[in-house]
């Protein structure tokens, strides 16, 4: 080997080095590694084994039992409802727990001496069917990131890296993570001020659908998309009739497509606008649009590096926090604790930092992703004085039907303006959150967007 040699392997070294660093492209993983998928592993990867405490349990295929008698559209009961109380923490005994504990959580004890959460035993209710195992299977040698981790290929209807590598690729699994393949949700959105007063931000309805998950498609098919959202505001009533319409696409060079349908002007058009850190006008701009379920749209903003894996508590099977009414649920500083279920669950943290010539309002953000579903549930975000300053969370739900652990509710604390959302909350007395039959092509268009908007 000549002194040439050696200096192109060390560059070809340091190039891959930077490459991972900065989530870069990466190969999938190879056969041999693959095969933990169905041994020590869950079929997405996670541990399948419990803990050495026996406070996690181990995976046994998760809860897919759907009750007697219900139908799309019904309140789903809570499965564990009976579970006894582990551990209320507070500020109060909150050090002796402080290593399960994320700063966002601890900063809220210490700031509020309401605030509380209440521990209960740990239930891995997350599924997915069958058919997205087996394509999680083969994801897991096929998909690979492109374009310095901003961009998919090889990826089709299962989690794209249950073997992830860079924190690129679980910031994909999470915003590729399972709820199904096409719903409807009557919603409301409220924010609470800093004098605690709580307003109906909007409410409306949203339908979804994830061409990516199309049971009958196939990676030779699928064209791009991953999320499709029409979003229709039916109150308050200066807000009736505000609709948007959102294409996400796994081509970084095609990034978010956006409309908007503005009643005033009774016309629909572009809104490339409606993402990364412009206000979301559905809260009247109380968070980010990437702050939607914690985090949602293009990745670019960002390097994206693994901390790890952890153990840490949270909220999860809140399927109780479904059946009070929203006056019960909102507290005049945070969410009311009696309504809240937390467990403790092994989490891979994702940190965030602003890339290089980029610009982000939020320019350090920390991410706490289930290990089961990799749903980013909770989120610690801070501002450019180094100033812990939002807290976003996700309450997720088992929802057998689907099947699996889904989060829909979301929100965002802003510890320095004393004021917190809280999105996608039902409707009382309405349909829930439900599966229905997929809409064709032409519903998620700009032209069905202005027949919606304007009726």
């Amino acid at each position: 080997m000549n002194h040439h040699t050696i200096k192109r392997g060390a560059l070809t070294s340091i190039l891959l080095g930077l490459a991972v660093a900065q989530g870069g492209a990466m190969a999938a993983v190879g056969a041999e590694e693959a095969s933990k998928l169905k041994g020590e592993l869950t079929p997405v990867g996670a541990e399948k084994a419990g803990n050495k405490a026996g406070t996690i349990p181990p995976w046994d295929g998760g809860y897919t039992k759907v009750p007697a008698g219900y139908k799309d559209g019904d309140q789903r009961p809570d499965p564990y409802a009976g579970d006894k109380l582990v551990v209320s923490i507070s500020a109060r005994n909150m050090d002796q727990y402080a290593d399960k504990l994320t700063d966002g959580v601890k900063a809220l004890m210490r700031k509020y001496p309401s605030y509380r959460i209440d521990v209960y035993p740990t239930h891995r209710t997350a599924a997915m069917p069958q058919w997205a195992y087996d394509n999680t299977l083969k994801n897991a040698t096929r998909c690979k990131t492109r374009d310095n981790g901003q961009s998919l290929e090889g990826c089709y209807g299962g989690i794209p890296f249950p073997i992830p590598k860079t924190g690129n690729e679980l910031m994909w699994n999470h915003m590729l993570s399972w709820k199904g393949q096409a719903s409807s949700m009557l919603f409301r959105l409220f924010v609470t001020t800093s004098d605690g007063k709580s307003t109906m931000a909007s409410d409306g309805l949203s339908e979804v659908q994830s061409p990516y998950w199309f049971k009958d498609g196939s990676l030779e098919t699928f064209k791009g998309d991953y999320n499709n959202l029409m979003l229709v505001t039916y109150g308050p009533p200066f807000k009736a009739g505000e609709s948007i319409l959102l294409r996400d696409t796994v081509d970084a060079d095609k990034g978010r497509q956006a409309w908007q349908y503005l009643v005033g002007q009774r016309r629909t058009r572009k809104a490339p606008t409606l993402g990364y850190d412009t206000p979301d006008s559905v809260a009247s701009g109380a968070f980010y649009f990437d702050e939607a379920f914690v985090f949602s749209g293009g990745l670019d903003r960002y390097d994206w590096k693994i901390i790890g894996k952890k153990e840490i508590y949270i909220p999860y099977n809140t399927n109780r926090t479904w059946q009070v009414k929203a006056a019960d649920l909102l507290g005049p500083q945070h969410l009311n604790p009696d309504h809240l279920r937390w467990e403790l669950h092994r989490v891979w943290e994702v940190e965030a930092t602003v890339a290089a010539g980029k610009r982000h309002a939020v320019p350090k953000r920390r991410f706490y992703l289930d290990e089961d579903t990799y749903t980013a549930v909770l989120a610690d975000m801070w501002d450019a004085q180094g100033q812990l300053w939002r807290v976003g969370y996700t309450l997720p739900m088992a929802m057998p039907d689907v099947p699996g652990s889904v989060s829909q509710t979301f929100g965002l604390y802003n510890l320095l303006a004393n004021t917190y959302v809280l999105g996608n909350l039902p409707v009382e007395k309405a349909y829930q959150y439900k599966q229905v039959p997929r809409w064709n092509d032409s519903y998620f268009t700009p032209e069905n967007l202005a027949a919606k908007g304007s009726r």
